[in-house]
């Protein structure tokens, strides 16, 4: 099969890659590698929306894919997942996209400004109506997630963002990914493991290395049952 997977760093990836076999770097983004009987695109675009968005469409340009997949940390809003947890994103949204009124917050639905798309929303949020159909991926938890481009680390931010969406996690590329191949009709999943606890910033609170273990173990199991 033919398989694109997307991580914003590689530092998030890298204990994956040295499962594979390297073939080819065709640019400073993108490289192929061979598992199992997958041939496997890697696509590092970056932190954040716009790089995904540029580098991901690019790619999805040159070579059509089975599937896609999402891998990477992220931060939680919920004493529920615990650190070093791997979660299923099955629900995004831009969650900053809109206006300001005073302090009240205007989406692009409250505004009118929302065109008919050809993927469900609920509510201005992107649901996953194509998923990777696995058994490793049905065993995890299944959480909604924002896309910010900023990370949430200010007690009244938090606290809005808690009340008008509701999200479990966030992370800074999911919506760019999920939208992208939802448009394409690329089953698609976005897996990523918790990282942290979304609070005032407290890195001696993390636990990127924990969380990278087992992201790279649950990929693992995910791609060896593809």
């Amino acid at each position: 099969m033919n398989i694109l997977i997307v991580s914003a760093t590689y530092l998030e990836i890298e204990p994956l890659l040295t499962h594979f076999s390297f073939i080819h770097q065709p640019n400073q983004k993108l490289r192929q590698y061979h598992f199992k009987n997958h041939e496997i695109d890697v696509l590092i675009p970056g932190v954040g929306m716009t790089f995904t968005a540029y580098w991901l469409g690019k790619t999805l340009t040159q070579k059509r894919y089975d599937y896609a997949l999402n891998l990477g940390i992220a931060g939680s809003f919920t004493d529920e997942l615990s650190i070093g947890e791997v979660v299923h994103i099955v629900s995004d949204r831009i969650s900053e996209l809109g206006a300001e009124d005073g302090e009240k917050f205007l989406s692009l639905i409250d505004m009118d400004l929302l065109e008919d798309e050809d993927f469900t929303l609920q509510n201005g949020e992107m649901m996953n109506t194509i998923p990777i159909k696995n058994d490793s991926i049905n065993k995890l938890k299944k959480v909604r997630g924002i896309t910010v481009n900023t990370t949430h680390g200010e007690d009244n931010s938090i606290k809005k963002a808690m009340k008008l969406f509701h999200p479990d996690v966030e992370s800074m590329e999911g919506a760019a990914f999920l939208y992208a191949c939802l448009l394409e009709g690329i089953s698609c999943v976005q897996i990523r493991a918790i990282s942290n606890k979304i609070e005032k910033r407290k890195r001696e609170n993390w636990n990127i290395k924990l969380a990278i273990k087992n992201l790279t173990k649950t990929s693992l199991e995910i791609l060896q049952t593809l």
